[in-house]
């Protein structure tokens, strides 16, 4: 078995033991071939990753000198003690080379594995365990994933999805609190978060509608009227129906019902639907 770690530095082996070579090419391989595990990634692939669009003429020779280093770090671990096993492990096949984690374990694997949890219990409106489930996923990570690896552009790509997921599973488990009435705790959560993802519409969606919930009202119209702009200058868009609706609410402001307004839950609703609308199906998708 191999535990893979990329949420956060680079961290392959098992038993505690790990094969993370210390230079920076070797170490550029072992992280795609991870993320891509236990799948082949070419050598063409592998090239790209450690060059990009010049690699020297000996290119192919270097690649086979770093998957040699891995695997000799691989033959140390505990239980293996010999090259052929390590081969094994990491294997050449069908035009470029695979690691094999027998099963071992995967943050990424653990992570997505929550996340998706999460959607399903919030999609159900079960909104207690949505929270539980997006906290535990957001509790794998340890940082910026791969931040210590030399990324091209497999690994850059897969950054920047994982980067994706995290604000998808983030802005989920405010949702949750949201529909649990937790408004004033998730206020600074979601300001901070607002400022780093300005043209985020389902996060500047949230913030108004925690700012609506904890009672400042004037706050959330200044929240709309900031992203109208901004989506103007720097993308050429209005707010998607979602975000007009919620301004919406916002100006109604419904009359209180036992202290509680109505306006919340019908904006979260409508950030609900704009969420689920295919890419495309809509007059603007969800960045």
């Amino acid at each position: 078995m191999m535990d893979v770690s990329i949420l956060g530095c680079l961290e392959v082996g098992r038993g505690g033991r790990s094969i993370v070579p210390s230079a920076a090419k070797p170490r550029t391989v072992l992280a795609a071939l991870a993320v891509r595990a236990p799948a082949v990634v070419a050598v063409s692939t592998l090239l790209e990753e450690l060059w990009e669009v010049h690699p020297p003429s000996t290119a192919v020779t270097a690649l086979q000198t770093y998957v040699l280093q891995i695997r000799n770090l691989i033959a140390a671990l505990p239980g293996l003690g010999h090259r052929e096993e390590a081969k094994q492990v990491l294997s050449h096949q069908d035009g470029g080379y695979r690691l094999w984690t027998g099963g071992g374990s995967v943050d990424v694997e653990r992570f997505e594995w929550r996340a998706a949890a999460g959607r399903r219990a919030l999609a159900r409106r079960d909104c207690a365990a949505a929270a539980e489930c997006f906290h535990d996923a957001l509790r794998v990570w340890r940082g910026v994933p791969l931040v210590d690896v030399e990324a091209g552009p497999l690994l850059s790509a897969e950054v920047a999805r994982l980067e994706a997921a995290r604000l998808e599973v983030l802005s989920g488990w405010f949702e949750a609190d949201l529909r649990l009435g937790r408004y004033s705790w998730r206020v600074g959560d979601l300001a901070a978060l607002s400022v780093r993802h300005p043209t985020h519409e389902r996060v500047q969606g949230l913030y108004m509608i925690a700012l609506l919930g904890s009672g400042r009202r004037d706050r959330a119209l200044e929240v709309y009227h900031q992203l109208r702009l901004t989506l103007k200058q720097e993308l050429g868009t209005e707010p998607s129906l979602a975000c007009r609706r919620i301004q919406h609410l916002v100006l109604d402001a419904p009359a209180a019902r036992d202290g509680r307004p109505d306006g919340p839950r019908l904006a979260l609703d409508e950030l609900a639907v704009e969420v689920a609308t295919p890419p495309g199906a809509g007059s603007a998708a969800v960045r």
